[in-house]
């Protein structure tokens, strides 16, 4: 799920982190609410080429779709480069996003963008467990077994490097598939702090202070390579994990209209399931974490839970919650699809944020599932990722109104061209300029939560929302 780098800002990002991936893009919206700043086209377009961004949607569907493909190739990595590769410098540049002051907590762990809110909520940072590096290379997008190998020949030299990590190679033909025609993706969790995160700790934590371990449980069905080596075919949201590895009738269809030679994957049978390897958490780094709070006197928290979608509803109701206390003359639920979330303007605008892994029709489900279970929004508006194709499990624009419209009052998109989707690109753009357009109202941001009144909320309802929450 990559978005192309055609209009990338020349980030120092160091070698081998992607200007764009869900995690590059939770951590700079995450800072920017803690500078109190606004977050723009993603936290990566330069500001003089929005112009240009905003005329892609007059080029042809088929144009559109090599620009994901070549752009998102430009930022892959030689792979002769992976013995180069040091997942310390990633996690360098997070800690140097963020504003080097005191913190009464931090968030570790799984990436996640309701987790972005949450940290803006407590005026907290989040530091991310999981990394994408993309390496680039040609393949057609159903060769599964020749990803296998060419990955089994490629990773020692940067599992080598990188003795600290765990590496999920994914490999999604539905959702991916523009990109992973150019492009592997090797997803890496870190297995241990690092010096860069345990100095961030020292520096911005006093003794007791508190960090709390984001774990989402959610698995996949992997394949084993070699040590600390796995592939995973296909990622959350339009298919099932069986459905990747045993077909169906979705996945031949899928695979008829996109002219495949197929109507099924060729891929090994599964040897075991791991944490998934974009949002899942390798519990290897909880270790490490007892270990820092063991040896520093911070308190440890965990929070878990087995969908990263699961967190949504928690978080949503806590700023809800929040709301309370302000007169306000509307209820207003801002849906936020994958990478585009914008913490700034969710405050400013008085909404009760709610995050979407994607947009699929799971993702619809699960907001369904979360307004059943709420008091009524009046006013319901979301954003919406258009990835570039008509991948298999998509929710269409009618089922996406259709849940919109359970609000009292109003209800519609912010920056999303209902015509062009999935292949509205200067949807990454429009979000940002149409949210304070379609939302008029305007409010002070409110003081970050105290920890002491999460931590006792988040202990007495918790299981309310299938969430673990644990004083280690």
């Amino acid at each position: 799920m990559r978005l192309s780098r055609l209009f990338a800002d020349e980030e120092s990002t160091p070698h081998g982190l992607p200007n764009f991936d869900s995690t590059t893009v939770f951590v700079r919206a995450a800072a920017s609410s803690l500078r109190g700043e606004q977050f723009p086209r993603l936290g990566m377009i330069h500001p003089k080429l929005t112009p240009l961004a905003k005329r892609v949607n007059g080029l042809s569907r088929e144009t559109r779709a090599k620009i994901y493909t070549t752009g998102g190739a430009n930022e892959g990595i030689d792979p002769d480069d992976l013995g180069e590769i040091d997942v310390e410098r990633f996690r360098e540049w997070v800690v140097d996003q963020y504003p080097e002051r005191g913190y009464p907590a931090v968030i570790i762990g799984s990436s996640n963008g309701a987790a972005v809110h949450l940290a803006a909520l407590l005026g907290v940072p989040f530091l991310p467990q999981t990394f994408l590096l993309p390496i680039r290379r040609s393949m057609g997008a159903d060769e599964i077994r020749d990803d296998i190998e060419w990955g089994a020949e490629h990773a020692p030299d940067f599992l080598e490097a990188n003795p600290d990590v765990s590496l999920a190679q994914m490999h999604d033909p539905n959702q991916d598939r523009l990109m992973v025609r150019k492009l592997a993706y090797f997803r890496v969790k870190s297995q241990i702090l690092g010096e860069a995160y345990e100095e961030f700790l020292d520096t911005v934590l006093e003794p007791g202070g508190t960090v709390i371990s984001l774990e989402c449980e959610y698995d996949w069905p992997v394949i084993d390579v070699g040590d600390r080596h796995t592939f995973q075919l296909g990622g959350c949201g339009g298919l099932a994990p069986e459905e990747y590895y045993e077909g169906s009738e979705q996945v031949a269809d899928f695979l008829r209209l996109q002219g495949a030679d197929r109507r099924e994957w060729d891929v090994p049978d599964p040897d075991r399931r791991v944490p998934e390897a974009e949002w899942g958490f390798d519990p290897a780094l909880r270790e490490d974490l007892e270990r820092i709070a063991d040896k520093r006197e911070y308190q440890l928290r965990r929070l878990a839970f087995d969908d990263p979608r699961e967190l949504s509803p928690f978080v949503a109701d806590r700023y809800r919650e929040r709301y309370e206390a302000r007169d306000r003359s509307v209820d207003r639920l801002l849906v936020q699809s994958f990478a585009l979330v914008e913490p700034w303007w969710t405050l400013r605008t008085g909404s009760v944020p709610y995050w979407t892994a994607f947009n699929t029709r799971s993702d619809v489900e699960y907001l369904e599932e979360y307004l059943d279970d709420s008091d009524p929004y009046d006013e319901i508006r979301s954003t919406l990722f258009s990835h570039g194709m008509e991948s298999a499990g998509l929710a269409s624009i009618a089922e996406w109104k259709e849940v919109l419209s359970r609000a009292r009052d109003e209800h519609g998109f912010v920056g999303v061209d209902e015509t062009e989707f999935p292949y509205d690109v200067e949807s990454q753009v429009r979000y940002h300029d149409d949210l304070p357009e379609e939302i008029d109202a305007r409010h002070p941001h409110p003081p970050s939560m105290a920890l002491d009144r999460f931590e006792s909320i988040a202990e007495d309802v918790a299981p309310e929302y299938g969430l673990e929450w644990e004083t280690e």
